[in-house]
């Protein structure tokens, strides 16, 4: 099963600084079809001016992945942590037991980034931070896993840790490239290109759309013209 959710069918707002789309609901964007997908919670698709951000704000018990596509972003928390993450690059923090962060774009251009929230399938232990570069060489034609709850993605593969039973992969394709992703069928996958367009089966996903699959024991993406493609495997 593929349901396929257009970018123009996003709930969000435009708060000036910050233009906010969201695939699930989040804030004042209400649809009981679209609590979540899975252990995913949140995928909002933000734009963020220059010189703006958000201000110190509480989380706890969730595991918030930050991919950045345009621009960067710039981190700090109450445990000390400050960082700096560009395009092509991932943030995760682990809230955890509670955490206080601010992320602003320090940037002279716009900044846009896809925030991806998966509910923990730990809890109680103290919450952390981290980044890294994932060079776009290293997922060309291939999915790559960005983030993982499992170990042998974060020792083989270098993925950023998160305390769930869930992975955030991501690949770049050449146009008329394909890509295959074992998924299983008791697993749920949400795909969403951050450029480019794909083809899943007969399914065509274009820049930004969502596409919510299940009941798939292998997933196969085509690409239909140059593309970077987001993913989260769910429990």
């Amino acid at each position: 099963m593929i349901e396929l959710r257009p970018f123009a069918s996003l709930g969000g707002a435009n708060h000036g600084w910050l233009d906010a789309k969201h695939h699930f609901s989040f804030a004042e964007y209400h649809d009981p079809a679209r609590m979540h997908w899975g252990n995913l919670r949140v995928w909002n698709d933000d734009t963020i001016a220059p010189k703006s951000g958000f201000p110190p704000h509480p989380h706890r018990d969730m595991e918030i992945i930050t991919y950045v596509r345009e621009g960067a972003i710039t981190h700090q928390d109450s445990l000390g942590n400050k960082g700096r993450t560009e395009a092509g690059d991932v943030q995760v923090m682990s809230a955890g037991t509670g955490i206080r962060h601010s992320e602003y774009n320090m940037e002279d251009v716009t900044t846009r980034i896809f925030q991806i929230w998966i509910m923990p399938t730990r809890s109680g232990e103290a919450p952390g931070w981290g980044a890294r570069p994932f060079p776009k060489g290293e997922r060309a034609g291939q999915f790559v896993a960005l983030a993982s709850g499992y170990a042998n993605d974060q020792t083989d593969g270098d993925a950023l840790p998160i305390r769930t039973d869930a992975r955030v992969v991501g690949a770049t394709l050449r146009a008329g490239e394909t890509a295959s992703y074992p998924l299983g069928k008791d697993r749920r996958a949400y795909l969403v290109p951050a450029t480019g367009a794909v083809k899943i089966a007969d399914v065509t996903v274009n820049a930004r759309d969502g596409a919510a699959i299940r009941d798939l024991e292998v997933l196969t993406v085509t690409a239909l013209e140059d593309s970077e493609i987001v993913m989260v495997d769910a429990a």
